[in-house]
């Protein structure tokens, strides 16, 4: 047994298993140790000025959401609760940020996303 460990190391357990090791092979030898490919360099974050302008986010003036129906989120088919959080403008037409709940495998999970408004129902 190796010191300081209560276990049998993988070698002892091996030849108790009473499988004999492959030709060359040595389970009591210390694993090999294979240098590690250099990292490449993460690449420059883009420059701000770069990116295009966000579109613009409208919210309620009293800053609260407002209840939704969600139809047909992606992954999730069906009619979903939501609370509507904002809505934005983009080349497509309006899009809403909803939080909503679907049903998973273990109970419900929580999702958030901007969806397009024809998939929004006030209720």
């Amino acid at each position: 047994m190796n010191p300081g460990r209560g276990a049998r190391s993988l070698g002892e357990r091996a030849a108790r298993s009473g499988v004999p090791p492959a030709a060359g092979e040595d389970w009591d030898a210390p694993f090999p140790q294979t240098a590690a490919a250099p990292a490449a360099a993460p690449p420059p974050p883009p420059d701000v000025r770069d990116l295009p302008a966000p579109p613009p986010v409208v919210r309620r003036a009293d800053g609260r959401g407002r209840h939704c129906w969600v139809h047909d989120p992606p992954g999730a088919p069906g009619v979903w609760p939501g609370l509507l959080v904002e809505w934005r403008q983009t080349d497509e037409g309006w899009h809403g940020r909803v939080a909503f709940t679907v049903a998973g495998r273990a109970g419900s999970v929580l999702m958030e996303a901007w969806l397009p408004a024809a998939s929004l129902e006030q209720r």
